[in-house]
């Protein structure tokens, strides 16, 4: 598997942006059929960081309704890294 696949995009939001400053915790939306060990090895390929370890969580979507239509969002894989202590994600900073 390709490991720039693997990292969909970074989740930017104050709750995320909180946990990085406090507990240097990186928050990233993955692809669904990856394990935490491809997520590691994919982001220390791609950000040349160590990572301490790796939490995944599977975000179901939410049903929303268009009129009397009802759809659904899609689910995704969310991805909590915790860089060991002295290494940082550069592409965060001022974010």
């Amino acid at each position: 598997m390709n490991l720039y696949k693997v990292i969909q995009g970074a989740i930017v939001t104050e709750k995320s942006a909180m946990e990085r400053t406090m507990k240097g915790v990186y928050t990233f939306k993955v692809e669904k059929k990856a394990s935490k060990e491809l997520v590691k090895k994919a982001i220390e390929t791609i950000f040349d960081t160590k990572v301490e370890y790796v939490k995944t969580l599977n975000v179901s979507g939410k049903k929303k309704r268009m009129g009397r239509f009802v759809g659904k969002t899609a689910s995704y894989k969310k991805a909590y890294v915790k860089l060991v202590d002295g290494n940082e994600i550069s592409q965060f900073e001022g974010i």
